[in-house]
């Protein structure tokens, strides 16, 4: 009976993150070009925010929230012990994401409140299904993952009523990309060290990454507050001096996990250099909040390098594993990382024609990702394939 239920079910509503990753990366390939066709006058939205609004709101709503969905519902599973959400129940899923962001965009002409609404309806489904599944499933060394998926939440629906109230979206935007950026410091802290450990392990003697333990504690706690005062005041004194601490902070936690010795796998290099971002943009972000650097440039640094690089990296690792496939990035994730890495420097550091090669790499870099590992999202896993040829 259970190899017929299963053998019912399309591959590509059979894990969470199929739909979801898939979706995530058509999504940021398609939605730079179309945000460049806005910036020079091409294209016109419809919808209920000004244009820079959008494409923030698009890119940490609608890009990293796909992404944060498909991992927490191929990890949930695994934490709780019981069956992920597949076929019809998965599916009815990215329907609401995708209709969220055709809401967004001005799609079916609706007010304000009602695109609120529309949007709203994902992340909310979202934060329901994983605290039912951890709760259910008893896990509760996993519930703190929730705080910041539904502060994450909390963060859409301020930044709607923020742009209705002020005509713009100011500190909600922060506070998104904050939550993101906690989940990335939790999350990324257990499976960098684990994989560079388990990589490193098979590979002879030499130093293993340090376990997490109450430096990492503190480390999280001080990166928690510094993006909650930059949250809240992205200038000034305490807010500067907090963010350049926790910036000294995660960069000391990255190098205790011995990414160096791992130079030769670039998945293991790959998850290295995104958290890297995370102290860059940090420390960039303090610099601007004392008045020397421009806020653009640590937000940048944060949003395409910490975030962007990081989704991405943690795609392509989980996309190959879970479709049968070697875990080996090959030339051609290689160098789709690279682009997507490559444009957070371009953005934050050149001006004027740093959009449009930062625009250009993005939508390379996840161009060749589609390519590469689009085919294997939709398809039956190649161990599947290899049991029924």
């Amino acid at each position: 009976m259970a190899a017929k239920t299963d053998a019912s079910i399309p591959a590509f509503l059979s894990l969470g993150l199929r739909p979801f990753f898939l979706s995530a990366v058509l999504f940021a390939a398609l939605v730079i070009p179309l945000w460049m066709l806005v910036q020079i006058g091409q294209v016109t939205l419809a919808g209920p925010f000004a244009p820079v609004d959008w494409h923030v709101h698009e890119m940490l709503f609608g890009y990293a929230g796909a992404v944060i969905a498909g991992f927490l519902f191929t990890a949930i599973p695994n934490w709780t012990g019981r069956m992920p959400a597949r076929g019809v129940p998965l599916a009815v899923l990215p329907a609401l994401w995708l209709t969220g962001r055709l809401a967004v965009g001005g799609v079916f002409g609706v007010s304000a409140p009602w695109v609120m609404a529309i949007d709203m309806a994902f992340p909310a489904a979202i934060c329901a299904m994983i605290v039912r599944e951890i709760v259910a499933g008893r896990n509760w060394r996993n519930l703190m993952v929730v705080v910041p998926v539904l502060v994450f939440a909390l963060a859409n629906a301020a930044f709607h009523l923020e742009a209705m109230a002020s005509g713009g979206a100011d500190w909600s935007r922060r506070l998104g990309i904050s939550a993101i950026l906690v989940l990335i410091m939790l999350i990324g802290g257990r499976v960098i060290p684990s994989f560079t450990r388990n990589w490193l392990a098979k590979r002879g003697p030499g130093p293993l990454p340090t376990p997490f333990n109450r430096y990492d504690a503190l480390c999280l706690a001080v990166g928690a507050l510094a993006l909650g005062l930059w949250t809240a005041r992205p200038d000034g004194t305490a807010t500067g001096v907090a963010l350049i601490l926790a910036a000294g902070m995660h960069a000391a936690r990255l190098a205790r996990w011995c990414g160096v010795r791992g130079w030769r796998s670039p998945l293991l290099a790959m998850l290295h250099v995104s958290y890297a971002f995370l102290p860059l943009g940090l420390g960039a972000s303090g610099a601007a909040a004392l008045g020397y650097a421009a806020p653009a440039a640590g937000f940048h640094l944060l949003g395409i390098g910490g975030g962007g690089g990081m989704t991405a990296a943690v795609m392509m690792r989980a996309s190959l594993g879970h479709t049968g496939q070697a875990l080996q990035a090959g030339p051609w994730l290689s160098v789709a990382f690279a682009c997507i890495a490559l444009a957070a420097p371009a953005r934050a550091l050149m001006a004027g024609q740093g959009l449009w090669v930062a625009a250009g790499l993005w939508t390379l870099g996840f161009a060749i990702f589609a390519i590469r590992l689009g085919p294997a999202l939709i398809a039956p896993s190649a161990s599947a394939r290899r049991a029924n040829p």
